[in-house]
């Protein structure tokens, strides 16, 4: 029997599916998911995730979190697993914890989340602070072993990796690594990668902002690391690049109907992505960024040509 929460869930991911563009759910009958697999073990993942920084953090904050519900539903229903968070993302980790159990899905997500205690001088002060952190994050997410833990911005590596590595020996955690989405922080990252066994990094990566495809990306190809890519869109720069303008016939050739995936197709292309966590809080948006994982990816050609109409507008 429908319950009355279900239909109301149904209702609400219905009437977003119908204010998006024509094309995006045909995109999804008689195309794959786009998958990538993590190099350190082959496991796939869809391209596309869910990040919960920005508007999904600010959502988290209201007494009224259903939209989140059906933000992550439209992601699970439509293929997407993995699903990126951290402590200092406000009440993005206990919310999203919540939603999921009540739904009952949390096994079915792929949880990336972060630990990131400011340093106080070092010791063992911090790396107790460090693992009260972990131990929250493990209430919250309710899954055992959690997928993946990255040291939030390359802070405090000395003492926070030992920490994350010895819990995914224990097997309390699947995959570790860290995070920079800074270029001042891009050399620490360097080091990171080559110092420590780590499984994945997030890294900043849009169409505007190719930083991290001259040096970054290719050592992660190189080392086996999986990536996390973050900010597609430049959180809101992109988006306001381009309002008032329409998609390049030639982009819809190949699928591309709505700027979302304009952005999120031309870095899921990049051989070194692994996976895109672009944050929303809007099922609609979901589905629209969901989308990006369905039908063709950009070749190198067109991928130029993206580069170029982009950098041809103001702003750039």
């Amino acid at each position: 029997m429908l319950t009355r929460r279900d239909y109301l869930r149904n209702s609400a991911l219905l009437s977003a599916a119908c204010a998006l563009p024509g094309g995006l759910l045909r995109a999804f009958e008689g195309n794959s998911l786009i998958t990538r697999a993590i190099p350190k073990t082959g496991e796939k993942l869809p391209i596309i995730g869910l990040g919960s920084a920005a508007t999904f953090r600010d959502a988290a904050q209201k007494d009224d979190v259903s939209a989140l519900g059906d933000v992550m539903r439209a992601l699970l229903d439509n293929g997407g697993t993995v699903f990126d968070t951290a402590p200092s993302y406000g009440a993005s980790e206990q919310v999203s914890g919540q939603l999921a159990r009540d739904a009952g899905v949390t096994d079915k997500v792929f949880w990336a989340t972060k630990v990131n205690v400011a340093p106080r001088g070092g010791g063992k002060a911090d790396a107790i602070k460090a693992r009260e952190q972990l131990a929250n994050s493990f209430r919250y997410i309710g899954k055992d072993p959690i997928d993946l833990v990255q040291v939030h911005n390359i802070a405090d590596l000395p003492t926070q990796m030992p920490i994350i590595q010895e819990l995914k020996q224990d097997g309390k955690i699947r995959y570790i690594g860290t995070t920079a989405t800074r270029t001042s922080r891009y050399a620490g990252l360097e080091k990171a990668m080559r110092d420590y066994p780590i499984d994945f990094i997030g890294v900043d990566y849009s169409v505007d902002n190719r930083v991290s495809e001259i040096s970054i990306l290719p050592l992660a190809e190189e080392l086996g690391i999986a990536t996390l890519i973050y900010v597609p869109f430049g959180r809101s720069r992109l988006f306001s690049r381009v309002r008032g303008i329409d998609v390049p016939e030639w982009a819809q050739e190949i699928g591309i109907d709505s700027w979302a995936k304009f952005f999120l197709k031309y870095v899921a292309a990049h051989t070194a992505t692994t996976c895109v966590t672009p944050a929303t809080s809007k099922p609609k948006n979901m589905l629209d960024n969901i989308g990006a994982a369905y039908g063709e990816l950009p070749d190198a050609a067109m991928r130029k040509k993206m580069e170029q109409f982009i950098a041809a507008l103001p702003g750039g």
